[in-house]
């Protein structure tokens, strides 16, 4: 299009508000609106992500099944071998993916052979033509080089929540940590993958907080994951109510209006959404899903790939299958 909507970096609290509590159907237009002007429309990124590293977790994050202090049903599996998770990777490919990430459940990186190992599954999903994206947790400057000079896309690293609600949440990292990390991801010419959950017992001013730091840095994430909580049994966070899907179409919605050129990813919680809440969200400016073989993202149910492929044939929607620069 000759014009599009302005990026901006200096929102105010007040008025990230304002876009928030619109009328719902107009916050959609508006949204929608916006998408256009950056994005194609008619094209959904199908993103893989795959568990590398699963369980035994030293942090107490409320909602994450992968804490060791929690006692739920996830198995703990030990660094997958390198040639297995390049199958994976080719595999994902195949069935349409356009971006591959592996995610270790890791308080943060350390410089052993473990990382070494990593390492080499970048440069293999890298060889695939594939995007690489990690979340291994903290990672320092020296690190996130490294990752960078093997070939690595994208770095996951999510706040979660607002800096004002984090430590009802985690006690075991701070909200600062989060932005290091980030920093240090940026530093190193890696593109930056970062949102959040709803549905954790925050507050509508709590959302907004996050997008505000979110919209607000130096230059927008690349990619926007929301994210519905999983409930997982065991889990401080078992007994949450499930999230409505309008409230999750209002933070994607004000998400893509203040992030215009970020890609906006439904990830977790759609298993309990149906084919037309998913079909509001990409109304609502989301291009970008997460699939999982097995039916899982990461230890949580989700949509298969067949059954997410039907779902976008339905609404005339199409797979990304090329790299884009935001990512």
């Amino acid at each position: 299009m000759d014009t599009k909507t302005t990026l901006r970096n200096n929102w105010t609290k007040e008025e990230i508000e304002e876009i928030y509590h619109l009328p719902l159907m107009e916050l959609i237009y508006k949204a929608a609106t916006v998408h256009r002007e950056w994005h194609d429309p008619s094209e959904v990124q199908i993103s893989t992500l795959l568990s590398i590293k699963t369980g035994g977790c030293p942090e107490d994050c409320s909602y994450c099944g992968q804490a060791a202090r929690y006692h739920t049903d996830i198995k703990v599996q030990a660094l997958l071998p390198t040639e297995t998770v390049i199958a994976h990777a080719q595999k994902a490919k195949d069935s349409g993916s356009s971006r591959f990430c592996m995610a270790a459940a890791w308080r943060e990186v350390r410089n052993n052979r473990d990382f070494d190992r990593v390492i080499d599954m970048v440069k293999g999903v890298n060889d695939l033509g594939l995007e690489v994206c990690c979340t291994l947790g903290m990672l320092t400057e020296e690190q996130a080089v490294r990752l960078q000079e093997a070939g690595l896309y994208a770095y996951n690293h999510n706040l979660d929540t607002s800096e004002q609600y984090y430590e009802e949440i985690i006690s075991t990292r701070t909200f600062d940590n989060r932005i290091n990390t980030i920093n240090n991801v940026r530093k190193a010419g890696i593109t930056v993958c970062s949102g959040g959950i709803i549905g954790l017992g925050e507050t509508h001013r709590d959302r907004i907080s996050m997008l505000l730091t979110l919209a607000t840095m130096p230059k927008h994430p690349e990619s926007v994951p929301i994210n519905a909580l999983a409930r997982v049994a065991g889990t401080p966070l078992e007994d949450n109510e499930k999230v409505d899907t309008w409230e999750m179409v209002r933070m994607i919605a004000t998400a893509r209006i203040v992030m215009p050129s970020s890609m906006v990813r439904l990830s977790a919680g759609r298993i309990e959404m149906s084919e037309t809440e998913q079909a509001w969200c990409f109304m609502a400016g989301a291009n970008s899903i997460f699939t999982g073989e097995r039916e899982t993202l990461l230890v949580t149910p989700n949509p298969g790939v067949s059954e997410d492929m039907q779902m976008l044939q339905t609404l005339g929607l199409k797979p990304m299958m090329k790299k884009e620069t935001c990512c």
